[in-house]
């Protein structure tokens, strides 16, 4: 069973990609004249993006995760304002667009897409990548969000529910995953290393201790 949720104020004007898109055609052509003149190796710009889209971005989301996991108080405020929550920890939309953070729980598991573009949360997930903005991704995601997953290799049990969330361009949503277990003594950091960029999108899970020791 699954639900799917649009965000508010989901026009079909979808403009507000584009301000991404102008970004990314400058750096394109950037990487065009740096490449061309010698002065950088394409192999070395995708290292770059890959560590913007894996590494630096999700760190961000990685310690708001971490300090709810271990932080009740915090954990309440980003139920109830993610927005506020967020920024209080210094991290916040370019664009001024509102977070929602959604809780997977013991029956509930929440996926985030985006059905008409790519919106997503920048400031706490870093680059999207490149699977978010895929039409197959963002289409069956909605149609068939247990097939999706078990392509990302998360089966999850028939009995638990998946709730799909819209984003938009006034709202977008992070995923918080269910604490590992084994984890009780973890202080923050640790907590964050466990947090994956998959699971604050709902494609994956946040890891066991056991895999990063």
């Amino acid at each position: 069973m699954s639900e799917h949720h649009h965000g508010e104020g989901h026009g079909h004007d979808h403009h507000h990609d584009n301000h991404f898109s102008d970004i990314e055609a400058r750096v394109k052509a950037l990487e065009t004249v740096l490449t061309e003149k010698g002065l950088i190796d394409p192999a070395a710009i995708d290292a770059i993006v890959e560590t913007y889209e894996t590494k630096v971005g999700p760190r961000n989301g990685a310690r708001v995760v971490a300090r709810a996991w271990s932080n009740p108080e915090f954990s309440d405020w980003l139920k109830r304002d993610a927005t506020a929550a967020i920024a209080s920890l210094g991290f916040t939309g370019r664009q001024g667009e509102h977070m929602r953070a959604v809780f997977n729980t013991a029956d509930t598991h929440n996926l985030v897409v985006c059905t008409l573009c790519s919106c997503y949360p920048w400031s706490v997930l870093g680059l999207p990548p490149v699977w978010y903005k895929a039409p197959p991704y963002r289409s069956r995601a909605v149609i068939d969000p247990r097939g999706v997953l078990s392509e990302f290799g998360l089966e999850l049990p028939a009995e638990k529910k998946i709730r799909v969330w819209d984003s938009t361009a006034e709202l977008r949503y992070l995923v918080v995953p269910e604490r590992p277990d084994g984890t009780e003594g973890f202080n923050e950091e640790q907590l964050a290393d466990l947090v994956t960029r998959d699971s604050m999108i709902g494609t994956g899970l946040a890891l066991s201790p056991e895999v990063v020791r």
